[in-house]
């Protein structure tokens, strides 16, 4: 009777997260199903959750409109917005995160507490200060307009903060009798040892950096210019709107994405449950 009430248990939890999968799987099976269907297949009363046949016309279109909408450029535009926005997102957090975990200085909590306090505020109320200041500055369609203001993180500093207070100062008083400073306790000690944090932090930040719309809405108005996001909206007119080819711009969007979580899925999970270890 308990191995066959086991057994029953084991089939709901598969059959649970099977149906999870499938409910975060459909919106990206049905985004890749429509971007292989012509405009006509797409607006049938019944449409197709697999197109017959595949047609591969709504890429070849978004290829040849390079000048009116150049998506490699976007593409490129992305790649280094969030490749370069998530290395210095990085840099930044793990830095004031020692700080915060390893150094004891005046006000050390109530600066912690301040900067955390900023995860309650919304992204939107600060987009106004953050176009004066670029207005202010001159950095209207240029690339430091676009990573600069999505570098400051509270998420990433307390991430971090977390799991440097995992590790043992038993390794850090042993560096310190062989005179290491707090550089070389930083670089060789602390950041070698909190790769799967690091590793958590930079796949959050990418995410972020790559799916940003609002900042590089406000921040650029050059057409090529544009990362992924902004310039799907060209494909969205007022009167009419060319669906087969927003998706099709949208899978090229989404795919560095996912190949990025199912790469670092394993580092994503131990670096989370090991933040939550020690308080």
């Amino acid at each position: 009777m308990k191995r066959r009430r086991l057994h029953w248990e084991r089939v709901g939890l598969h059959g649970g997260l099977a149906i999870t999968a499938l409910l975060f799987a459909a919106p990206v099976i049905w985004m890749l199903t429509m971007s292989l269907q012509t405009e006509a297949e797409i607006f049938q009363p019944i449409p197709h959750w697999w197109p017959q046949p595949i047609t591969l016309s709504n890429y070849a279109q978004v290829l040849q409109r390079a000048e009116e909408a150049p998506v490699l450029r976007w593409f490129l535009n992305s790649v280094l917005v969030a490749g370069c926005g998530t290395g210095l997102t990085v840099l930044l957090a793990s830095m004031a995160a020692y700080a915060f975990a390893r150094l004891r200085f005046p006000g050390r909590d109530l600066l912690f507490w301040m900067v955390l306090s900023t995860l309650i505020i919304p992204g939107q109320v600060t987009i106004i200060p953050v176009f004066l200041i670029l207005q202010k500055l001159h950095w209207f369609n240029t690339y430091q307009a676009l990573i600069v203001p999505g570098l400051p993180g509270a998420f990433g500093v307390f991430l971090l903060r977390q799991f440097f207070r995992t590790i043992p100062r038993d390794l850090e008083e042993a560096a310190r009798i062989d005179g290491c400073s707090h550089a070389g306790l930083y670089a060789h000690i602390i950041l070698p040892l909190s790769r799967p944090a690091l590793a958590t932090l930079a796949i959050f930040a990418f995410l972020g950096h790559w799916n940003d719309f609002l900042l590089p809405l406000i921040a650029v108005n050059d057409t090529e210019m544009r990362t992924l996001p902004v310039g799907l909206t060209l494909f969205l007119g007022r009167y009419d709107s060319q669906y087969g080819l927003v998706m099709a711009v949208a899978v090229l969007a989404s795919l560095p994405v996912i190949l990025t979580f199912l790469l670092f899925q394993k580092h994503v999970i131990r670096g989370v449950v090991m933040t939550g270890l020690k308080g």
